[in-house]
């Protein structure tokens, strides 16, 4: 990347910008996903999303970029659930423990 125009690396970093955690775990409950569900489609534990979530850690390359793509595109779909400062209820799927 390092021969890419100044504005392409400026894009490419700030579409690896992650949101806040709890932002992150509002995205995946307003779709009604579990965490064992990211956890695949994303290709890691589900151990790696619920620190991810609680921001004990951050995703690395190339899970990262997977999970940056599967939150805009969560995003897009509830802009609601991306408000930083919204309380999302959790669904009821949520509460049956899995996750």
């Amino acid at each position: 990347m390092a021969n890419a125009d100044p504005l392409q690396r400026v894009d490419a970093l700030l579409d690896d910008v992650l949101p806040p955690p709890h932002v992150r775990q509002q995205l995946r409950l307003a779709a009604g996903l579990t965490q064992q569900e990211v956890a695949e489609a994303v290709g890691v534990k589900r151990l790696a999303v619920a620190r991810w979530e609680l921001g004990q850690t951050h995703p690395r390359r190339p899970h990262r970029k997977a999970y940056v793509h599967l939150l805009k595109r969560l995003a897009e779909r509830f802009p609601e659930a991306a408000d930083p400062d919204s309380g999302m209820p959790t669904p009821a799927s949520e509460s049956r423990g899995s996750g």
